[in-house]
């Protein structure tokens, strides 16, 4: 997809961006850049709302899938006596607001084989229900309705809504941390129903935390190609995963009333799919086997696996991997892509949330809270349903293999930016990252863009398209984007009003500190406490010190800059006069 405009209508706004607020993104003028690949930098100060522009976009595209799935928990849905908080089409935050796209149009609407892309517009008005509109759909098919049945409007949406923030962005990750529960309840309502489960969920929403770091490393470096791993190995020094453990918990404890006779009950667990038991006490103890729907997959874990072995006493699967090219042709047999193997893991992750009792579930489906995480409990170790254990990898220059784990924050932050990319390089995405840089040194910053690119092949480009939203406040970032792709945000200090607006300076190439004044206001080159000094310094030019002295000072105390050689030039200036 490719972005066109967001306009927030909601008359309470959104966060800090006020009703009327827009954003514009591909131009009508720059509509032949298309189906080329350029990220939209959003920049600017601290709160002035350029973060809120990707919590919008979450929020807005999880209220659309959910409109449409398939399956929605029934403690997810409204009802007017049981539950009056609960999803309405027509109630959503933000409340009002207007989206549009252009999206590559699947051979099965294209009636006429045109070239166009779909101009997809989505319209909300305060409390009503969404209509998506497409708006060139005569090109298309000159006798279908511009407004979009359900079916059609899954089509025109982008494969996945992918979010990341390198810290903890509350409002962005929730709409995404709501989803990932209904991920884990249409598993389960699977497993109750014992109905097959296809191993990918439903919605589209995926919160790409540091939860998901090591299945990112591992699914890339087993089924990526080797040359789009060649970052990896030039600026981290990891060249490949050499061995791994995967555990999987098979049972978990089920008390008596979450078990049931009725078959028409789809909250608890039906009798027929439990497992009863004694414990050392000879008391009558309920057990539920919860990958019952994933055994395709734990199987094809299996048999890539160089060993494996149960152990009864702890119900636990130990599968261990020694990684060779055996290994991997044996993953590229059974999982064929590095997405494919990576929704394997997602589905296995996701299972760790069942210790969340229905109460705490109700709750978190309809709230708006910023500590709704905080709620949520963290399992130790030993009681999640699947994790990693001691992944060695090999690293440039280090004899011994390391755990991923002793890599520093910037290493993790950057294999996982970057991962993220390559594992739905092929997919129609929508990428909302904020600060996804904060950890990296200023050489990773400065090829950071140039990284992202390599990530996506450009042939593929025009068919996949791609949108991709980068909040940061460094300016490399700005340096390597043409102006029309970077988005300056400010706060008006007067109407307390989110602006957004292009840079007025050409910024592809820009330096550093141009860069740093123009769009970030910030006119010193030197730091806080050096300015300090250096004002002193002049203070003392001011009451008459002896500035042979003065010259010496600044030369011994401070490195060379800007404000220096412009302090030194006056202080000179002043002893020629004389």
């Amino acid at each position: 997809m490719k972005l066109l405009r967001l306009k927030i209508t909601d008359p309470e706004g959104f966060r800090c961006l006020q009703a009327g607020f827009e954003a514009h993104f591909l131009r009508e003028w720059n509509y032949a850049e298309a189906g080329i690949f350029n990220p939209y930098i959003l920049a600017g100060p601290n709160g002035s709302g350029k973060s809120n522009v990707l919590e919008a976009l979450a929020a807005i595209f999880y209220h659309i899938e959910c409109m449409y799935l398939n399956y929605r928990p029934e403690l997810f849905e409204y009802d007017e006596t049981e539950n009056p908080t609960g999803f309405r089409s027509e109630i959503a935050t933000p409340n009002g607001f207007e989206v549009e796209y252009f999206i590559p149009v699947p051979a099965a609407l294209n009636i006429s084989g045109s070239q166009e892309y779909a101009h997809i517009k989505i319209i909300k008005e305060n409390d009503k229900s969404p209509l998506i509109y497409w708006v060139n759909r005569d090109s298309f098919n000159g006798e279908a309705d511009q407004i979009l049945t359900s079916i059609e409007s899954k089509e025109l949406l982008p494969d996945f809504v992918l979010g990341y923030s390198s810290g903890e962005n509350e409002i962005l990750s929730l709409p995404f941390f709501k989803m990932r529960f209904i991920h884990f309840d249409e598993y389960r309502d699977y497993l109750i129903r014992q109905i097959s489960y296809s191993s990918v969920p439903e919605g589209r929403l995926t919160f790409l935390n540091s939860e998901f770091n090591q299945a990112i490393l591992i699914s890339n470096f087993l089924l990526q190609d080797k040359e789009l791993l060649k970052p990896f190995k030039d600026e981290v020094g990891v060249e490949d995963v050499k061995i791994f453990r995967i555990i999987i918990k098979k049972y978990i404890k089920l008390d008596k009333y979450q078990i049931s006779e009725d078959p028409k009950d789809t909250v608890t667990f039906q009798k027929s799919i439990t497992e009863t038991i004694e414990d050392e006490l000879g008391e009558k103890q309920y057990r539920l086997d919860i990958t019952q729907n994933l055994k395709i997959i734990i199987q094809k874990l299996k048999s890539c696996s160089t060993c494996s072995y149960y152990d009864s006493e702890v119900d636990e699967l130990y599968l261990d991997f020694w990684v060779n090219e055996e290994t991997k042709q044996a993953f590229a047999h059974h999982f064929y892509s590095a997405i494919e193997l990576f929704q394997a893991f997602q589905i296995l992750l996701t299972l760790n949330l069942y210790t969340v009792n229905e109460k705490l579930k109700k709750e978190l489906y309809q709230s708006a809270s910023l500590y709704v995480n905080e709620t949520v409990p963290t399992l130790p170790a030993d009681d999640r349903i699947m994790r990693f254990k001691d992944v060695w990898i090999q690293k440039s220059e280090v004899m011994e293999n390391l755990l991923s784990k002793s890599l520093s924050d910037g290493e993790h932050q950057f294999l996982h930016s970057l991962g993220l990319c390559l594992l739905y390089k092929n997919k129609k995405c929508l990428f909302l990252l904020d600060e996804p840089e904060t950890h990296f040194n200023p050489d990773w910053r400065a090829k950071l863009i140039s990284r992202i690119r390599d990530c996506f092949n450009d042939k593929d480009a025009k068919s996949t398209m791609r949108e991709m939203l980068i909040t940061t406040h460094t300016p490399f970032l700005i340096s390597d984007s043409k102006k029309e792709y970077v988005l300056v945000f400010n706060k008006n200090s007067e109407s307390k009003t989110v602006e957004v607006s292009l840079p007025d300076y050409n910024t592809l190439g820009a330096s550093i500190n141009k860069i740093t004044m123009k769009t970030f206001g910030k006119i010193e080159t030197i730091g806080g406490y050096a300015e300090k000094q250096l004002n002193e310094i002049k203070q003392r030019f001011e009451a008459g010190a002896p500035k042979q002295e003065l010259i010496d000072e600044v030369n011994n105390v401070l490195g060379d800059s800007v404000e220096k050689v412009l302090f030194l030039k006056r202080v000179i200036d002043s002893m020629e006069d004389e």
